[in-house]
């Protein structure tokens, strides 16, 4: 495919062997010497937003124009610097972008009214929701309940995207998406995301392309029944791969003091001194675990971690403080449990989810009591977490996906307390950490184990809720990545309770939209 190019009132001929998003993108930078690192937008001749799922379909289009904007310092699209494609003749032409539409990025400037435009963008909604089949359901489920379900929120989303390719096409705008995405979270306040920079991230992240808005529209533009991408590949800015500074300030042996250490830990039977010693070695362990060459060698040069209790929860107090330490034992009982229970009691009910609710309830005033429990109160709590934050996809194309039964195994496994651990070690596959319940049934268990490796490291308490916490704790101390299948219950935990790499840990919308109505008290 030949096309010509015009930029900057020059014009060349490029080459592009398929019609691929990324491919015409470098093509045009390399012709036209533009650099590397400056980012750029594709529109269509209407300022039509264009990205990489919809090229391939609408490049065919007879007459269709792609225009290419600049990005400046502040993310915004710069009209003069352009280059458009004529799908007819296969030659490149120059046009302005500038926006006429409501919404444009005239209106969108941080000077404007932002109460104005909230108020304007929430009564768009109403009257797209007042005027289609279906909307009135969810006015008055919202109305009704304060907040509204799952499978509202779907039909709130397919509501929208519809009335959007009806009124601009299947490639509606950029702040197009913005401003229905404002205008959900204006007309339903409780759906607002108190820790996003928008709120409204979980229905459209211009930043990314992501949420419910943006996925449902790629579903509609791509016909097909699944539409989520794969953003494993996105730079992760957070989480517990990250190589943090580290929040401890005492003294540190250096490398050859640390060997000593490490030789005198292994001699001795002193808790003490094996404490201090692990305190010492802290910032030589660090660079071992993020060193990708012995990151997996760290359980063999540090053993005492499998027979002593307490070095993961001294090790995550070291890296982010006493006060971040506390978070899910201080916050999960008080401002979290009851919230996942009433949330959960909401979910399409299955044979699991009637025994974890039950279990759940256990310990709430007015609860019957019940023969045979699942698990005990808390850990059917955060399985119930689970259902509400359902498994993710694997695969390179994410069509291996597991269900929530098989979830819980990755989270929690029981062990009869009078069968060999080590049995149990051998038959298993070498997987992400999970915590190992041993008693005699599991809502009795009298032991908590982290299985990492097929190696087992011994709780440092006895309740299930700390099991749960340290097992959080010890993927940021090992540097583990978390368990697909719990990325999204973990990646919770991280960013609504710990409080770690807020804003910078990639997020799905499920986390956010969960998070918006518990911390809106929903």
């Amino acid at each position: 495919m030949i096309v010509k190019a015009q930029f900057r009132k020059q014009k060349k001929f490029i080459k592009i062997p398929e019609a691929c998003f990324d491919l015409f993108i470098a093509e045009v930078k390399e012709k036209f010497s533009i650099p590397d690192n400056l980012a750029v937008t594709v529109t269509d001749e209407t300022g039509t937003e264009v990205d990489k799922d919809v090229f391939p379909d609408v490049v065919t289009t007879s007459g269709l124009v792609f225009v290419i904007n600049e990005l400046n310092d502040m993310g915004t699209s710069t009209p003069p610097s352009s280059v458009s494609l004529d799908t007819d003749t296969l030659s490149l032409t120059s046009k302005s972008s500038e926006d006429s539409d409501w919404f444009s990025p005239k209106r969108f400037r941080k000077d404007d009214d932002e109460a104005s435009q909230s108020s304007q963008a929430g009564d768009l909604i109403k009257q797209i929701l007042q005027t289609k089949p279906g909307g009135a359901n969810v006015l008055k489920e919202y109305e009704d309940t304060g907040t509204i379900s799952d499978d509202t929120r779907k039909v709130l989303v397919n509501i929208l995207v519809a009335h959007m390719i009806e009124t601009e096409g299947r490639v509606p705008h950029r702040l197009t998406k913005q401003k229905y995405g404002l205008g959900i979270i204006t007309l339903f306040p409780s759906l607002r995301d108190p820790q996003g920079r928008t709120g409204y991230e979980h229905f459209y992240d211009g930043q990314k392309n992501t949420g419910f808005l943006s996925w449902h529209l790629k579903t509609v533009q791509r016909g097909t029944k699944s539409a989520n991408k794969d953003d494993a590949k996105a730079e992760e800015k957070g989480g517990p791969l990250l190589d943090r500074q580290l929040c401890y300030n005492e003294d540190q042996l250096d490398n050859d003091q640390s060997l000593e250490a490490i030789s005198l830990m292994n001699h001795t039977s002193e808790h003490e001194v094996i404490m201090q010693k692990m305190r010492a070695t802290f910032e030589y362990r660090q660079r071992l675990v993020h060193d990708p060459e012995r990151s997996t060698t760290v359980l063999s040069v540090f053993p005492r971690f499998l027979d002593t209790k307490g070095l993961i929860l001294q090790d995550f107090t070291l890296l982010f403080g006493s006060e971040t330490a506390c978070r899910l034992l201080e916050r999960w009982p008080t401002a979290f449990k009851t919230k996942v229970i009433r949330l959960a009691e909401t979910l399409t009910s299955t044979p699991l989810l009637k025994r974890l609710l039950s279990s759940a309830n256990q310990n709430r005033e007015g609860s019957e009591a019940q023969d045979s429990p699942e698990w005990d109160s808390d850990i059917s709590s955060f399985l119930l977490l689970l259902h509400l934050l359902s498994p993710q996809a694997s695969g390179r194309k994410k069509t291996h996906k597991i269900s929530i039964s098989q979830a819980v195994d990755h989270l929690v496994v029981f062990h009869k307390a009078c069968r060999s651990i080590q049995e149990h070690l051998e038959m298993e596959e070498n997987r992400q950490p999970y915590i190992l319940a041993s008693g005699s049934s599991k809502e009795a268990i009298s032991k908590f184990f982290i299985v990492v490796d097929k190696k087992v490291i011994p709780c440092q308490a006895t309740s299930s809720l700390a099991a749960i916490d340290e097992l959080f704790k010890v993927h940021f101390v090992f540097s583990i990545s978390y368990d697909l299948p719990l990325k999204n219950m973990y990646t919770f935990l991280q960013t609504t309770i710990y409080k770690i790499d807020v804003g910078t840990t990639s997020e799905s919308p499920r986390v956010k939209e969960l998070r918006a109505k518990i911390l809106n008290d929903v």
